[in-house]
């Protein structure tokens, strides 16, 4: 078991490169098992999930081969088994995105309930009512069990905007007889990226990047050499590390459309970039200061499905509030555990009211000093870090395996910006 040991206090400067979406390497993973043709992804993050996913493929049946860095081919040609071993579901929430390939390519998917994050009640509902809608039957006992003779076209609507739901069903659909029409579908860029994989394969899916989705069933998907876009969350909470330390970044390979509703919610708390092509620089001169609404009220953070504010950074904005001076809101509206966090932040020395489990009230700067703390989950754990960095004194952070989970090389990276960070093994 790990910790990390981290002296905080040290602004970070330097360069990185962004690493490739983690959101969307999982569900182009379990899109490989969709053919029986060659696929290779590029810029596949090295991080714990897409190796999980990774595996969860070859114990189908799947070969898997590392042609370099962040690159992989994959040859799904046959497939042995339809259900994902416990001991890999219970993993990673992600290994419910098999259902919808394993049932339009087999007729069939077991698995156990996933696993992942703990921030509360995340419902798969959606996911079976998708699935129904398109012909697969849906039994949920102690295990999930899809079949379907055949897979048909159907006009599904969402009853949430669900990222792995749509997901699922964009998958199913593409090898389901006829047309099918998604509506309430979230549009996320990594959504997006799925969407523009599974059309290099030779899929028929319009509407990408909106909230409608058509899609025409075909016989048969090809292979294709796809390349994952680059994570947005990562480039954001790096952003916040350099602000909340006073420090400076500059992150290459980014798509500054990915950013645009980032740059609205980060600049309520004084915090700017600029952008050259697929470059973004924060300089350390920034003025942390709230921003306040018209009339001098409290501003207020808060997420919502794409192209609103990412659930995912609600944690880390939290941290970066604590360095900033002012008052500012943050309303966590879709998950009820995620901001129960703010505890350890609190023994650290932050001011921050928690109003209930989507709202904290967080009034900076605060002069944060050093604890020990235990990550909850990757975003938490992260914004863990960040406060760590920011904090007076050493801290340790147990349960990094959390934070490793999405990001790619966190040490190695950290210290090579000039952070003061030791994994330490703790056994």
């Amino acid at each position: 078991m790990y910790e990390y040991e981290i002296e905080g206090g040290f602004p970070i400067k330097g360069t990185i490169r962004a690493s490739g979406n983690k959101n969307a390497a999982l569900p182009c993973i379990a899109a490989a098992l969709l053919t029986d043709k060659s696929v290779v992804l590029r810029n596949v993050p090295e991080i714990e999930d897409t190796g999980v996913m990774l595996n969860i493929l070859q114990s189908f049946g799947a070969k898997v081969k590392k042609l370099d860095t962040n690159t992989w081919q994959i040859d799904a040609v046959d497939i042995t088994r339809s259900d994902i071993p416990a001991e890999l579901s219970k993993k990673i929430r992600a290994s419910i995105l098999f259902a919808g390939p394993l049932v339009a390519r087999t007729g069939k998917a077991i698995m156990p309930p996933p696993g992942g994050d703990v921030i509360g009640r995340r419902r798969l509902d959606t996911h079976f009512l998708a699935l129904e809608e398109l012909g697969a039957r849906v039994s949920a006992d102690r295990k999930f069990e899809f079949t379907a003779n055949k897979l048909k076209g159907a006009e599904i609507f969402l009853d949430e905007t669900s990222v792995t739901a749509t997901e699922n069903a964009v998958m199913a659909a593409v090898l389901a007889e006829g047309h099918t029409e998604i509506t309430n579908a979230a549009s996320e860029p990594h959504v997006q990226d799925l969407c523009n994989m599974l059309n290099m394969m030779g899929a028929k899916i319009s509407g990408v990047g909106s909230n409608i989705l058509q899609i025409d069933g075909v016989e048969k998907l090809g292979g294709c050499d796809f390349t994952i876009g680059p994570d947005f969350m990562e480039i954001g909470s790096y952003i916040g590390l350099a602000a909340a330390t006073h420090g400076s970044i500059t992150i290459t390979g980014v798509r500054e459309k990915d950013m645009r509703p980032l740059r609205i919610a980060y600049s309520k708390l004084g915090i700017k970039w600029d952008i050259e092509g697929e470059t973004l620089t924060v300089s350390e001169n920034q003025d942390l200061k709230v921003n306040t609404d018209l009339g001098g009220m409290i501003p207020k953070i808060d997420d919502s499905p794409w192209p609103g504010f990412p659930p995912d950074l609600t944690s880390i904005m939290t941290v970066i509030a604590t360095q900033v001076e002012g008052t500012v809101l943050i309303f966590e509206k879709m998950f009820e555990s995620r901001m129960f966090f703010v505890d350890k932040l609190i023994s650290m020395g932050a001011r921050i009211t928690l109003c209930d489990p989507h709202r904290a009230v967080v009034t900076g700067p605060s002069s944060l000093h050093g604890d020990h703390l235990v990550s909850p989950d990757v975003r938490a754990g992260m914004a863990m870090v960040i406060a760590a960095m920011a904090a007076r004194g050493i801290s340790r952070i147990s349960n990094v395996y959390q934070i490793e989970r999405g990001y790619e090389h966190l040490v190695e990276r950290l210290q090579s910006l000039g952070g003061h960070i030791k994994r330490v093994n703790v056994d």
